[in-house]
């Protein structure tokens, strides 16, 4: 199988890692071009990573030889960079979240659609070895049949260590648009599509102060909620319970946990790709943790854009997928709307839940 080429438009905080992992471990890619608007970071992302093409995003999105757009450029740009890319003819692999509204998402999704072209999107850290054997344990029954989960994404924001801290705070930011997809992805994975939402939401604090060394003493207003929390009815009738915060310094709540008739299973952190993993069955006295089932429990951001790649040529739809990640933006986006008219919000989108990666896969490998 020859090697898909591909072309990352912004090379800011995040791109480090794709670039280390779409170079030196997953074997079906090639990182062709780079583009960022300050030349600078192009450079040096092409100098540390053997990139041989520094291109303008315009040079980039018309480049005949580029057929997977990686689009790591900050939320209020996806839709627009994402837009470009498809109708360049390419296929596009975004960061979460998709776009700013659904309706964005849903154009992106239709477009890809009458192009036969692919989108997909962060996150990606569901196909690491933690939550894929979370779900094996999940199918394989040893919790019985789900009936309740909850999920909690608790901390006090990123001013204190982030260099460019400003959009986590803007439209396209806050704690569930920034954290929520990693949590809401891995619920998705294993359980399904959700129905309904209801939620609360508020701004506990209207500005911020940077305290990172770059913008140090830098005063930001606050345009999105800091803490946002409701719960989530899916289409097998598990309720889960969400909380996802800016506004706390510290606290003792699980990440994920997922309640069976037979058992309970304890998630690990969304953001990360391996373990633990615990269990306890309704006839166990304590937790247990199970070993990892599957492998890619380090950090393997890019895993979503190489399975991707593999899809081009199998004709399959990527797990990590646009439908799932406009899936993803709606429950997002349903908890302000519910909050907003005081309702619950019937949910207008749905997705297929996706495929498990395949047990005894080799290492730089996804199928």
């Amino acid at each position: 199988m020859n090697k898909v080429k591909v072309g990352i438009v912004g090379c800011g905080n995040i791109s480090g890692i794709y670039l280390e992992n779409l170079t030196n471990l997953f074997t079906n890619v090639e990182v062709y071009a780079c583009s960022d608007l300050d030349e600078e970071k192009a450079k040096s992302a092409a100098e540390k990573y053997g990139i041989n093409n520094i291109l303008s995003t315009e040079e980039l999105l018309e480049c005949k030889d580029i057929q997977i757009v990686l689009n790591l450029t900050t939320p209020k740009t996806h839709y627009e960079i994402c837009k470009k890319a498809l109708l360049a003819d390419k296929h596009v692999y975004v960061e979460k979240p998709l776009s700013l509204t659904v309706e964005q998402g849903k154009e992106l999704l239709t477009l890809a659609k009458d192009k036969n072209l692919m989108i997909g999107c962060a996150p990606d850290t569901f196909l690491g070895g933690g939550i894929q054997t979370c779900r094996k344990l999940i199918d394989d029954g040893f919790i019985g049949t789900p009936i309740a989960a909850t999920a909690f994404m608790t901390c006090h924001g990123h001013e204190n260590w982030h260099p460019d801290p400003e959009f986590y705070y803007e439209l396209g930011g806050g704690p569930m648009f920034d954290m929520g997809p990693y949590y809401l992805t891995a619920l998705v994975f294993l359980l399904g599509g959700a129905k309904t939402v209801c939620g609360m939401t508020k701004i506990s604090f209207p500005q911020r102060t940077i305290t990172s060394s770059k913008k140090f003493g830098k005063t930001i207003d606050v345009e999105v909620p800091t803490h946002v929390a409701g719960n989530i009815l899916f289409q097998n009738d598990v309720i889960a319970t969400m909380i996802t915060s800016f506004d706390i310094w510290s606290s003792t709540l699980p990440r994920i946990e997922i309640y069976g008739s037979l058992g309970t299973l304890i998630v690990p952190d969304p953001n990360t790709f391996g373990g633990p993993v615990l269990l306890r069955t309704a006839n166990g006295d304590e937790f247990k943790e199970i070993p990892l089932t599957h492998i890619y429990a380090e950090n393997s951001r890019g895993i979503g854009v190489s399975d991707m790649a593999n899809c081009i040529y199998t004709e399959d739809t990527p797990r990590a997928s646009g439908e799932l990640a406009n899936h993803v933006l709606e429950i997002m986006h349903a908890f302000q709307q519910s909050f907003d008219t005081l309702q619950y919000v019937e949910l207008t989108t749905t997705c297929n839940q996706p495929k498990p990666l395949p047990l005894g896969l080799i290492k730089g490998y996804v199928s």
